[in-house]
């Protein structure tokens, strides 16, 4: 798995222009006559609220979608939307201009309102291909939405392989397994698939080419004094089932769990190091140290290639599966350059968790961070306040556990930070479908994400690193009332804040 022969090296991203004075579309020259152009709708229509956060995550899975097109001979660009800060008529008028053979949303229930909203506006002319949870979630919904008239493939799932199929000849989509589109005389929903194509659906991730990052406006990135970073993935699908989560298995039954080859993922990491002179790397998946024989065939591999000689790394981890690891193993993620480890912790009820599905308790939570800690190894926590069926006495459990672990922590060589989200349910989930049974609750109020704002339009300093993620549903969920959820949230949000900055 390498960037292809003849590529030329992307541009240093210290000669990366700012997103003012970037092209808008990436991983082509001005005018390329395009095949493909794929768009990361914005969160927020940013003409009428300019965008105040610095940081955007780069959308990986439309890299790879863009990079495998293009080596198999396609003309693709990305136009990434939110990072660019833009409206929607301006993005339409961007499309417009290129005139694409086809254009490519990301769909996700965020953004899925104002997708929409450009699609009505494009040329006739221009076919449409859309993808992302969204669109494995809310298929049918999808394809009646009379925005999306001109809609020629609605694919579900994994898409590289399926993409070029369609870019060769879009009547191919009648052989493609998980590809829907609205029939022309009923108007009804159809899926193609025959007999013997079932393996679009799992791509081999070891085979595929390296993301080419001339398609993302920042990946690599430096963030302050530090070292060159990049963005990568160890593995595909995820074997848990929390509740709540889109990437679950409960809302992916079709998806098969790969990880990659331990030497693939030091090949990519050496060819970042060499085109950038990146020395860290970001792992965003699941299950990277989520699933322990994939730590346990990974970490001999990057003892052998000295990888914490070289370079450092952060990764999402999993409270239960580091619980049960014994301390050889720990201080041999330390050794090999692990900085940090992000876990889902969400709340410090044990019977919440267990309503949601994630096979901890706040014991094991507080013995994994102490023990990663005391190795030099940074801790991001995520919680949740508002959860459905959460009572006020144990939201504030969550609120004491987060407070218990910055004490635990506080003298350790390594240290922990908290992130505080308000509950939002997402559609193809457990708790959405729970939600919905209960008949309390209008789908149309759970996919409006334009409701709520916890950052003041950006103006507070102490929430604007959530920005990217603040989409609250003004809506009550559990047995605590929004406003103090809400206290709650920006209490702990600023006391991070002082952590990390002092006031």
């Amino acid at each position: 798995m390498s960037t292809w022969a003849g590529t030329p090296p992307s541009p240093s991203p210290a000669d990366r222009p700012e997103p003012s004075e970037q092209q808008p579309i990436l991983g082509v020259e001005p005018g390329t006559p395009l095949d493909l152009l794929l768009v990361n709708a914005p969160l927020r229509d940013y003409t009428l609220r300019p965008r105040v956060n610095s940081f955007t995550l780069p959308v990986l899975g439309m890299g790879y979608l863009a990079t495998y097109a293009t080596v198999q001979g396609f003309s693709v660009g990305v136009l990434d939307g939110e990072f660019l800060g833009l409206g929607v008529d301006r993005i339409q008028s961007i499309i417009n201009e290129a005139a694409p053979r086809w254009v490519g949303f990301n769909l996700l229930a965020p953004t899925y309102e104002l997708s929409a909203r450009i699609a009505a506006g494009l040329d006739p002319e221009i076919q449409i291909m859309v993808g992302g949870h969204q669109a494995k979630a809310r298929p049918e919904a999808i394809i009646a939405d009379p925005r999306f008239a001109r809609l020629e493939a609605l694919i579900v799932g994994e898409a590289e392989t399926r993409v070029v199929e369609l870019l060769n000849d879009h009547q191919q989509r009648v052989r493609l397994p998980g590809v829907m589109w609205r029939d022309p005389i009923l108007g009804t929903p159809v899926t193609g698939g025959v007999p013997g194509t079932a393996w679009h659906l799992a791509p081999d991730v070891n085979a595929l080419p390296f993301v080419d990052r001339r398609f993302f406006a920042a990946d690599p990135y430096r963030p302050g004094d530090g070292p060159w970073e990049a963005a990568m993935v160890g593995a595909r699908g995820c074997p848990y089932g929390c509740s709540f989560c889109g990437a679950a298995v409960s809302a992916n039954l079709d998806v098969a769990v790969r990880t990659r080859d331990p030497a693939n993922i030091i090949a990519e990491m050496d060819e970042l190091n060499v085109q950038y002179g990146v020395r860290a790397f970001r792992f965003v998946d699941d299950l990277f140290l989520g699933y322990e024989r994939f730590i346990r065939h990974c970490m001999p591999a990057f003892t052998e290639a000295d990888v914490g000689g070289r370079y450092v790394w952060d990764a999402t981890g999993r409270i239960n599966i580091l619980a049960h690891a014994d301390d050889a193993l720990l201080e041999t993620l330390a050794a090999n350059g692990c900085r940090e480890v992000a876990f889902g912790i969400e709340s410090g009820s044990e019977r919440v968790l267990g309503h949601l599905g994630r096979r901890i308790r706040p014991e094991l939570t507080r013995d994994v961070v102490r023990r990663l800690t005391r190795r030099g190894i940074n801790v991001r926590g995520h919680f949740v306040l508002g959860l459905p069926t959460e009572s006020r006495a144990e939201l504030e459990a969550t609120v004491r556990h987060v407070r218990e672990l910055w004490d635990l922590t506080e003298n350790a060589p390594g240290t922990f930070r908290a992130s505080v989200f308000e509950f939002r349910p997402y559609p193809g989930t457990p708790q959405w479908r729970r939600l919905l049974a209960t008949g309390r609750y209008d789908p149309a109020r759970l996919l409006d994400h334009s409701a709520g704002n916890l950052t003041a339009d950006g103006l507070d300093e102490a929430m604007r690193t959530g920005d990217e993620f603040d989409l609250p549903a003004d809506l009550q969920f559990g047995e605590v009332e929004l406003p103090h959820v809400r206290r709650r949230l920006v209490e702990l949000a600023r006391a991070q804040h002082e952590r990390l900055f002092g006031r």
